[in-house]
C-alpha cells in the first residue's frame, strides 16, 4: 500500500490509521505472544460501525487481504497478517449495562476486564475466560469458557445479539430472530462471518466468589488427577475447578519455601450457597490424594478474580500453544501429564484442563457452532518463556506433550486454543459435523472468503 493510498484511508476513517512509518505502528503490531513478528501494510483503528464498512470496502478495492484485531491475545497471531490491513477495535472498547435486564452491550474491541468491572457495580457478570486482558471479540466467536461455566454455560450460551459488518459492507443484527444462521453460526465459529461490532450478552448474579488454590508436589500428578477426574464433575455446579500444571510463581499467596517448585494444581471458583464457609467443606477432600504443599481460600470480588494472572503472565512473553478435548481421563492419559509437569521446561509454562461440562451439557449439540457439547474438559498445553532464545525448547516440549495427550482426546480443539500450522483437517476436527452447515453460511455471508485471516471454514 503506497503512500497515498495510506493517505486515502487516513482521510476517510474518524479513527487513526498507523502505516510503518507513523507513530502507533509498533504499538500496534505488538500483541499478546512476543513469538509473531509480522508486518501489516496498515492498523485502521476504527472508531465505529461506520469505520470498519469503509475499511472493509477499502481493502476490498485494492485486493488488501484483511485480518482483525480484538485484544490480541490470539495465539498464532491471526491478527497480523505480512502486507494486510488489520482492523484494530481498539477504537470499540466500551460497555453499556442494562442492570434491570441483567443485560450488557459490549464494543467488540473491549477486554473481560472492561465487562467484568461494568457488570461488578450491579453485582452481574457473565462466564467469559481467566484473564481480564483478553479481547471478548475472539474469546466470545471461539466459544468461550471460564470460571463461572459449569454455573452459568459457555460465553455463547449467554450472547443474545451481535451488531455485525459483513463482507459487502451490510450492517446486520444477528440473534435468534434475525439471520439465525448467522447468529448460528457466530457461535463457535470464530471470525469468519464478519466483524462483529458489538456483543449482548446475558448477564448472572455474580458479585463475591470464594477463590481457592490447591498445589500438590509433581510428583504426586498422578494421584491428584485419579481424584480429580472422579471429584470434579460429580461435584455441585456452584463449584468450578482447572486443573493446571504449573511451577510456583515467587510471591504471594504461596510461601517461600515452594517458591520455583513444580506443581499439580486446582484453581477453584465457587458461586452461590458455596461462597463462604461452605466452600472449605466442600474442599474438604483436598486431602484425599495426597497432603497439599499449599491451600489457600478467600473470598474476592469477581473481577479481582479475572485479574488475579494478568501481572504473572502480561504481554510480551513468547508462546506456542496445543489444544484438545477430552471427555475422560484415563490412565494411561494420567501417565502422560505425570511426565510432562514433572518436566516442565521453563517457569511459565503451563498445561490447563477447563471444566466444560454441567451447565453447558445441558445445550442442545445442534443450537450452537460449537461441537463438543459431550466433552468434559477443554485442554491446552503452552510454552511460555521471556526469553526468544528459548523458543525451540517451549515449542518442542509443547508438540511432544501433545502429540503423547492427542490419542486420549476426543480428536479436536477449542478452536481458540488451536495454534500454528497445525493444518485444515484439524479446523475440521473442531466443528465435526457442524463443518459443511459452517461452510453454508459462510457462503452466504463470506462467499469471496474476504475473512480468512483466522481458523479458516472455506465457503461451500
Amino acid at each position: 500500500m503506497d503512500g497515498t493510498a495510506l493517505q486515502t484511508l487516513k482521510e476517510a476513517l474518524r479513527g487513526p490509521v498507523f502505516g510503518p512509518d507513523d507513530d502507533g505502528y509498533e504499538d500496534a503490531r505488538a500483541i499478546y505472544n512476543a513469538s509473531i513478528d509480522r508486518h501489516p501494510a496498515a492498523f485502521a483503528r476504527c472508531a465505529d460501525a461506520g469505520d470498519v464498512r469503509t475499511a472493509i470496502g477499502f481493502a476490498r478495492e485494492r485486493g488488501l487481504e484483511l485480518a482483525v484485531k480484538g485484544g490480541g491475545h490470539s495465539g498464532p497471531g491471526l491478527c497480523l497478517v505480512e502486507d494486510a490491513l488489520t482492523l484494530d477495535l481498539a477504537g470499540l472498547r466500551w460497555v453499556r449495562v442494562d442492570p434491570a435486564a441483567r443485560t450488557a452491550q459490549v464494543g467488540g474491541g473491549a477486554q473481560l476486564g472492561d465487562l467484568d468491572h461494568a457488570a461488578h457495580a450491579f453485582g452481574l457478570a457473565t462466564p467469559a475466560g481467566i484473564m481480564s486482558t483478553t479481547g471478548v471479540g475472539g474469546l466470545t466467536l471461539g466459544g468461550g469458557h471460564g470460571h463461572l461455566t459449569r454455573r452459568y454455560g459457555l460465553t455463547v450460551d449467554n450472547l443474545l445479539a451481535a451488531d455485525v459488518v459483513l463482507a459487502d459492507g451490510t450492517f446486520v443484527t444477528a440473534s435468534r430472530d434475525e439471520h439465525p444462521d448467522l447468529f448460528w453460526a457466530l457461535r463457535g465459529g470464530g471470525g469468519n462471518f464478519g466483524v462483529v461490532t458489538a456483543f449482548t450478552y446475558r448477564l448472572h448474579p455474580v458479585d463475591t466468589v470464594g477463590v481457592a488454590v490447591t498445589v500438590w508436589p509433581a510428583d504426586r500428578t498422578r494421584e491428584v488427577l485419579h481424584w480429580y477426574r472422579e471429584f470434579l464433575p460429580a461435584a455441585p455446579r456452584d463449584l468450578n475447578g482447572f486443573f493446571a500444571g504449573l511451577v510456583v510463581p515467587p510471591g504471594p499467596p504461596f510461601p517461600e519455601q515452594i517458591h520455583g517448585h513444580k506443581m499439580a494444581a486446582v484453581v477453584w471458583c465457587a458461586t452461590g450457597d458455596l461462597v463462604g464457609d461452605r466452600l472449605e467443606k466442600a474442599l474438604a477432600a483436598v486431602t484425599e490424594p495426597a497432603p497439599p504443599a499449599f491451600h489457600f481460600t478467600t473470598p474476592m470480588p469477581y473481577p479481582a478474580f479475572q485479574a488475579m494472572f494478568d501481572e504473572l503472565i502480561p504481554k510480551g512473553l513468547h508462546w506456542y500453544w496445543r489444544g484438545d478435548f477430552f471427555d475422560a481421563i484415563p490412565d494411561a492419559a494420567i501417565d502422560v501429564h505425570q511426565k510432562y509437569i514433572e518436566n516442565l521446561p521453563t517457569g511459565l509454562s503451563t498445561m490447563h484442563l477447563y471444566p466444560v461440562d454441567a451447565a453447558a451439557h445441558e445445550v442442545d449439540p445442534d443450537d450452537t457452532a460449537w461441537a463438543y457439547r459431550d466433552a468434559v474438559w477443554s485442554g491446552v498445553v503452552a510454552g511460555i518463556d521471556p526469553d526468544p532464545g528459548n523458543a525451540d525448547l517451549i515449542r518442542q516440549w509443547c508438540v511432544d506433550y501433545w502429540a503423547d495427550l492427542h490419542p486420549y482426546s476426543m480428536g479436536g480443539s477449542y478452536v481458540n486454543f488451536i495454534g500454528q500450522h497445525e493444518g485444515q483437517e484439524r479446523v475440521r476436527a473442531t466443528y465435526r459435523g457442524h463443518y459443511d452447515r459452517l461452510a453454508a453460511v459462510k457462503r452466504t455471508y463470506d462467499p469471496d472468503n474476504v475473512f480468512r485471516a483466522n481458523q479458516n471454514i472455506v465457503p461451500a
